[in-house]
């Protein structure tokens, strides 16, 4: 069958929209109709190059739609289920899975690989076989995926919603809750306001944090933050070390998360000298691959500072997708208010555009068919 789709054909540049044709799914596979996409900040790491991958490569790994076909061996998934992505395709053996940090599984080595599970490619174009980012391709109108990478959703739950839930939900949240390991009372700070951070602030507020500082040089996305469970926000890290300093009378936060759009040695340096005695430094964000950080090592030691990196929010996907999804359906996790723009799969250079100007908390794909 044929699916368009937004391929990054080479290194660096725009996406481009193109009509593909797509295999049908082999085992443990299935075929989905994508009919949103949200757009992460890590796919906008493809058009500028902070990210390796072997073109061509469809972006895309937040998604949601419906499945259309399965494969050989699925027999826990039918046509017509409703689903939204996780991106690690777990493979319930390896040391992390059995351990239940399936976040970790080796097979995230094959997420930029450019092939499927085994080697092969679904999607062809041009005369050459195409990959997909994290074996999704979310920016498409039809693609084959792993099984293990599909998350059921309840028929109540809207496709446009979930669909930011692949990612930029359970990782923002989780590196509160589960990274920084958020307990009532603590004073937590987050820097970087986009997909990633408002989420990590929800999940801040909903653990019981007495402080959630927010740090960002855009009043939008500050204002955003506080109504959505920030208690204070700060255009700079020196107004917020100044303020959560003189509120702990000289300890500091319990916990500093970095969701930045893209890690550099200044957030760093400014987290590790947030935290308290104890503290717990969280860097969530990405950075280039040569980029290397310095910390004071004695204060490391003496003060006992800890340093962790955290990935999809440092826990169980298929766990913590569906109870994201359930507090949502529940009213006490906010995703309504998190998507500020659709896009048409045609406009998604446009999306990625409006992210980096600072316009949008979460762009939307709406995926015509």
């Amino acid at each position: 069958m044929k699916t368009r789709a937004a391929v990054m054909w080479n290194e660096t540049g725009n996406y481009e929209i193109d009509e593909l044709e797509l295999d049908a799914p082999r085992e443990d596979e299935v075929l989905v109709r994508f009919d949103y996409a949200g757009l992460c900040h890590t796919d906008e790491h493809l058009r500028n190059g902070d990210l390796g991958f072997t073109p061509p490569m469809v972006g895309g790994h937040e998604g949601a739609g419906v499945i259309e076909e399965v494969g050989p061996g699925v027999r826990h998934l039918k046509p017509g289920d409703h689903f939204v992505t996780s991106w690690m395709p777990q493979c319930g053996r390896c040391r992390f899975c059995v351990t239940g940090q399936t976040n970790l599984c080796d097979n995230g080595q094959y997420l930029m690989s450019g092939t499927m599970l085994d080697g092969t490619q679904r999607l062809h174009g041009r005369g050459r076989g195409v990959g997909a980012v994290d074996l999704l391709g979310t920016f498409a109108q039809w693609n084959v995926i792993p099984a293990s990478c599909v998350v059921p959703l309840p028929a109540e739950m809207p496709l446009d919603k979930a669909a930011i839930v692949a990612c930029g939900v359970p990782t923002g949240w989780g590196s509160a809750v589960n990274a920084a390991n958020t307990r009532p009372g603590d004073r937590i700070v987050i820097y970087g306001i986009g997909g990633i951070g408002i989420n990590a602030v929800q999940g801040a507020s909903h653990a019981g944090a007495e402080l959630v500082v927010a740090v960002d040089p855009v009043k939008f996305k500050r204002d955003t933050a506080l109504k959505l469970g920030a208690t204070h926000a700060f255009a700079t890290a020196a107004e917020a070390h100044d303020f959560v300093w003189s509120e702990t009378r000289g300890v500091g936060a319990d916990a500093a998360i970095i969701t930045v759009g893209l890690v550099d040695k200044q957030v760093v340096t400014d987290g590790f000298a947030m935290i308290r005695k104890g503290g717990r430094l969280v860097i969530t964000a990405v950075s280039s691959p040569d980029l290397l950080v310095e910390i004071p090592s004695f204060e490391l030691t003496l003060y006992q500072k800890q340093i962790v990196g955290s990935l999809f929010g440092s826990g169980n996907p298929h766990y913590d997708i569906p109870k994201l999804i359930d507090l949502y359906l529940r009213g006490s996790l906010k995703l309504d208010e998190l998507i500020t723009t659709r896009y048409s799969l045609e406009d998604v250079n446009k999306g990625y555009d409006d992210m980096l100007a600072g316009k949008n908390i979460r762009g939307l794909l709406e995926i015509s068919h």
